[in-house]
C-alpha cells in the first residue's frame, strides 16, 4: 500500500464515464505528474484527491484512510492552484497563514511557520506586500509558501506555472524541484507540458481520453513507450514514427523503410523477438536524436546503421540543427550537431542508432514488447 493510493477510480457524469478506472499507487516523497492534453482527465483526478469532485467508484486512501466522502478541509492536504487564488485585500503573511488561522492554529505557531516558509522562499521582503503589488513569479511563491506553512501530507499542484512567461516558467521549475529534493514532500502535479513532467517527476502518468496510458518513471516514458500515443507526446520533437515491414535475414530481423524517392533501405533491429512478424507491417519508432550525423552518433550503441537519404529541411537551433526529411512517405526529424556540414537537397548518410529503435503493433498502436 502506498502512501497516496488511487484504486480503480473511475468519475462519471450522468452516464458518460470521463475517467476509466485508474490505478496508481504514490510512495511517500514521491513527486507524480499527472501530464497529458487538455479534457484528458488529469485535473479531474487531482480534483477528486482533493475532495473539490465526488469519486463515483473506487477508493482514494491518504496513509491508509479511504478518503471518500471526507470534507476537503479534513484530508490535510494542501493545493496550488494556476490562477494562484491569492486574497487581493490581505498582505502575503496574511494570505499565508490564513488556513492556520481558520484551523484555530496560536499565533505562535502560525508566525513561526511563515517565518520558516518565508526564508525558505525568500520572500521575507515581500511579507507585508499585497498580491497586486507582486509579479507573476513572486505570487506564485506566495501560493507555494501557503500550502507549506500547513505541513500536509499531500501537495496538489493544478498547472501552477501556465501563467508565466517562458524564462519565468524554467526558473520556477527549477525552485520546485530544488524545494522537493530538500523537504521529501509528497506531490501529484498536473500539467499539459511534457517537458515539466520529465524534467519535475520521479514517475509520470500520461492520461489521454480518460485513460492512463502509461506509468512510469521518466526513462521508461521516453525510452519504453507504451503505444503510439506516449511515443509521439512526450519528447520535443516527438518521436518519429513511420510505416516499416519486417524481414527476417539469416535470422536476423530488419526493418524495411522506404526513403525519398521509393527505394527501401534496410535498418537491423537490435530487438530479437521479431521472428512472428517477418513479412508483416509494423510502426517504426525512433527518437529525432536516434537519427544524426556519423560523428554525432552514441559511441556506446552496439547497432549504429546507415540510413542514405536526401535532406529536405535544415532548422539550426544553436545547440543542435534539426533536420527534415522524408522517411517512410512522411516528413521526420533528424537532431543533428550544431557545427554539421549540410544544406537542403543533399544525399547525406545518415546514422541510425536501433538500440533505441521501437516496435508498434499498427492495428493496436501498442509496443511490441522486445
Amino acid at each position: 500500500m502506498g502512501f497516496l493510493d488511487i484504486s480503480n477510480v473511475t468519475k462519471s457524469y450522468g452516464n458518460v464515464e470521463v475517467l476509466h478506472r485508474v490505478d496508481i499507487e504514490v510512495k511517500e516523497g514521491e513527486f507524480l505528474v499527472l501530464v497529458g492534453p487538455s479534457g484528458c482527465g488529469k485535473s479531474t483526478l487531482l480534483n477528486m484527491i482533493a475532495g473539490l469532485e465526488s469519486i463515483s467508484s473506487g477508493d482514494i486512501s491518504i496513509k491508509g484512510q479511504v478518503m471518500n466522502g471526507v470534507h476537503p478541509s479534513k484530508r490535510n492536504i494542501a493545493m496550488v492552484f494556476q490562477s494562484y487564488a491569492l486574497y487581493p485585500n490581505m498582505t502575503v503573511g496574511q494570505n499565508m497563514t490564513f488556513g492556520l488561522e481558520m484551523h484555530g492554529v496560536p499565533k505562535a505557531e502560525r508566525d513561526t511557520a511563515l517565518a520558516n516558509v518565508a526564508k525558505l522562499l525568500q520572500i521575507e521582503n515581500l511579507l507585508d506586500r499585497k498580491p497586486g503589488q507582486l509579479s507573476g513569479g513572486q505570487r506564485q511563491r506566495v501560493a507555494m509558501g501557503r500550502a507549506l506553512v500547513r505541513d500536509p501530507d499531500v501537495f496538489l499542484f493544478d498547472e501552477p506555472l501556465s501563467n508565466l512567461d517562458a524564462k519565468l516558467r524554467v526558473d520556477m521549475r527549477t525552485e520546485i524541484k530544488k524545494l522537493h529534493e530538500k523537504l521529501k514532500t509528497t506531490i501529484v502535479y498536473v500539467t499539459h507540458d511534457q517537458v515539466e513532467a520529465m524534467t519535475l517527476s520521479t514517475r509520470i502518468a500520461v492520461m489521454y481520453q480518460g485513460y492512463v496510458q502509461q506509468l512510469g518513471t521518466p526513462k521508461e516514458i521516453y525510452d519504453s513507450p507504451a503505444n503510439v500515443y506516449v511515443a509521439t507526446f512526450m519528447g520535443s520533437p516527438a518521436m518519429n514514427v513511420v510505416p516499416a515491414r519486417v524481414e527476417m535475414r539469416d535470422g536476423t530481423p530488419y526493418a524495411l523503410v522506404k526513403v525519398q524517392g521509393g527505394s527501401e533501405q534496410a535498418l537491423r533491429f537490435s530487438q530479437a523477438n521479431m521472428a512472428d512478424w517477418d513479412g508483416r507491417e509494423i510502426l517504426l519508432g525512433i527518437r529525432p536524436e536516434a537519427i544524426t550525423d556519423p560523428d554525432g552518433a552514441d559511441r556506446n550503441s552496439s547497432n549504429i546503421v546507415s540510413l542514405t537519404n536526401r535532406i529536405g529541411v535544415t532548422e539550426p537551433a544553436g545547440a543542435d540543427t534539426f533536420v527534415t526529411m522524408e522517411l517512410g512517405g512522411q516528413d521526420i526529424v533528424a537532431r543533428m550537431r550544431a557545427d554539421v556540414s549540410i544544406a537542403p537537397g543533399d544525399e547525406y548518410a545518415f546514422a541510425v542508432n536501433m538500440e533505441k529503435a521501437v516496435a508498434f503493433d499498427p492495428k493496436t498502436e501498442n509496443r511490441i514488447e522486445p
